[in-house]
């Protein structure tokens, strides 16, 4: 995933670099009586400032100047986090531009978080789809699990209520070293997951504004873990994720009802023999929605990404929304992929600047600091976040009326959605989504999205990949190879995906993961982790190592991303940007 500029906030970015530096020659007038000081002698004191407006530039350099440290922008009070020797505490609480400077004795100002005050929020996301409404009525997506293959879900607050999180399998480079099996190091799957299903303990969905509250914040989340700590997949470990679902998806009480793909590659083939694209097409004739990203290529390529470009599943795009609890204003993003006129994305949802749990210490965490807020919350945009906003509304389409055949969600989702005037079916499809008015629209019993021609998934693995390749020491791993070096035969696993054969006895495509039986919460055995990696060749380079060096789970933060000392590529995941 590239770390790319945010374009939609790229001229407002300019313009208080340019703010910042023509406030200092007013932030050194102001500060005449108040010379620089480099150390406080007495220590310093933790605080959250907030400034008039216009002045936090100004407020910023002063910090600087008698001392201090600044330690995180806080933009939704026009303020930041700071250090300040408390010796010179009380002359700059009487600057120019103070409003309050209050204590910050837990390094965090997450008690003065406000969703109500952030545009973006995601109790102001819900209320734009008219999720809320949905919840007033009783309708939170109890009952139905969600499957989210993707990096991991850790059970951060907003997740960790006893029973929120199912175990699937880990079939990530993780997944070797107990310490760190299904949990999120990489921080997007976590995300995800909490868009979904989110719910703080003792949340009170009737006063949304509160707490931290997902889409569906009573449906569950089956975990399923492919990404490394470095967000390191390959599509062969999707496909097996995929093929997993399917074939347990009622086992022991487990309903999943809506896949959520927050991923996809720019294969290089038509769905019609994709081999990824004929999975997502199995777990649909299931009886569960697929819901799957469109991708961030903008105008660039023409088509949907793989397995979005699939007319028989549900292809979701990015909005770009003004915040609030509104969709008015709202726009198709412009990172959001555009469709080739034949196959558009279905939908779009809300997909900038989105409010999500953070990982502390994960991946992302520690390359884009810049996007936590808090220490519970990071923003991002991309049509990852839209995908997961959408499966969240089907979830609660599916408590409304769990008889509902995937055809049928999509049929209410495409004819309840909003179009954006101005805008084309290549960009928006039917329209934004409107998750109040397809619950209304699933009382009556809704006609079923016409099918086109499927997948007979007999196509390239390799070409499924398209440019998203995984590396170890430089190498990628490439052609009619799986992740662990086996030959792929696209016929022979379709196959066996369509009988629901492909995963027995904890083996999938020849190769085995340790566990064979599901007892309702997670794989039992050894979870799994059998399989040590090690041995398996692929273009001459051997992977070595048994274990996940140095890397643990703390509680707070993750140490280590190296797989015994190689560091994994390639990924896959569909958000455009952490800002």
């Amino acid at each position: 995933m590239a770390a790319i500029l945010d374009r939609n906030n790229h001229w407002a970015r300019l313009f208080t670099v340019l703010a910042a530096l023509l406030a200092v020659a007013v932030a050194s007038a102001s500060l005449a009586a108040v010379p620089a000081a480099p150390r406080a002698p007495s220590g310093s004191t933790a605080v959250i400032v907030r400034g008039e407006a216009g002045a936090l530039a100004q407020l910023e350099r002063s910090t600087v100047l008698v001392g201090g440290t600044v330690v995180r922008e806080l933009g939704i009070i026009n303020g930041f986090s700071a250090k300040i020797p408390t010796a010179r505490l009380s002359e700059f609480t009487s600057l120019p531009g103070v409003l309050t400077v209050t204590p910050d004795a837990m390094g965090t100002f997450h008690s003065l978080y406000d969703p109500t005050a952030d545009p973006h929020s995601l109790a102001n996301t819900a209320a734009s789809i008219g999720a809320n409404a949905a919840w007033s009525q009783g309708i939170t997506g109890a009952g139905v699990d969600v499957a989210v293959i993707d990096s991991g879900v850790t059970p951060v607050q907003g997740l960790a209520g006893a029973g929120k999180i199912v175990n699937g399998p880990d079939i990530s480079f993780d997944s070797a070293t107990p310490s760190v099996q299904y949990l999120d190091a990489f921080g997007h799957g976590t995300f995800m997951a909490g868009l979904i299903a989110g719910k703080d303990a003792g949340a009170d969905v009737t006063n949304p504004g509160t707490s931290y509250l997902g889409i569906a914040p009573d449906a569950r989340i089956v975990n399923v873990k492919v990404g490394s700590a470095s967000g390191a997949v390959d599509v062969s470990q999707v496909i097996a994720a995929i093929g997993w679902v399917v074939q347990h998806r009622n086992d022991h009480g487990i309903n999943i009802r809506v896949l959520n793909l927050s991923l996809g590659t720019d294969s290089s083939q038509g769905y019609q023999n994709d081999p990824l694209a004929f999975a997502a097409e199995v777990a649909w004739n299931s009886g569960i929605v697929v819901v799957a990203a469109a991708g961030n290529r903008g105008a660039a390529g023409g088509r949907l990404d793989d397995p979005a470009s699939d007319p028989n599943i549900i292809a979701v795009g990015a909005a770009a929304t003004t915040g609030g609890s509104s969709i008015l204003g709202a726009l198709a993003a412009s990172f959001s992929s555009l469709g080739s006129g034949t196959r558009n994305p279905d939908l779009l949802a809300p997909g900038t600047h989105l409010q999500g749990l953070r990982v502390p210490g994960s991946y992302i965490d520690q390359r884009y600091p810049g996007a936590a807020f808090g220490d519970r919350f990071f923003r991002g945009s991309g049509t990852s976040e839209a995908a997961a906003i959408t499966s969240g509304a089907a979830a609660l389409i599916l408590q409304k009326r769990p008889s509902l055949t995937p055809g049928q969600v999509k049929a209410i989702l495409i004819q309840t959605a909003s179009p954006l005037p101005g805008i084309g079916a290549q960009a928006q499809g039917a329209g934004i989504l409107q998750a109040e008015a397809g619950i209304v629209n699933a009382l009556a019993v809704p006609g079923e999205w016409h099918k086109v021609v499927g997948s007979t998934g007999t196509g390239s693995l390799e070409k499924a990949r398209g440019s998203k390749h995984i590396t170890i020491g430089g190498v990628a791993l490439t052609g009619e190879e799986d992740v662990h070096g086996h030959s792929f035969s696209g016929a022979q696993v379709a196959t066996q995906e369509e009988s629901s054969q492909a995963w027995s006895d904890g083996g999938w495509n020849g190769t085995t993961w340790s566990g064979g039986n599901w007892d309702g919460t997670t794989w039992s055995g050894t979870t799994w982790s059998g399989t040590t990696w090690s041995g398996t060749t692929w273009s001459g380079t051997t992977w070595s190592g048994t274990t996940w060096s140095g890397t643990t789970w703390s509680g707070t933060t993750w140490s280590g991303t190296t797989w015994s000392g190689t560091t994994w590529s390639g990924e896959i995941w569909a958000s455009y940007t952490w800002e």
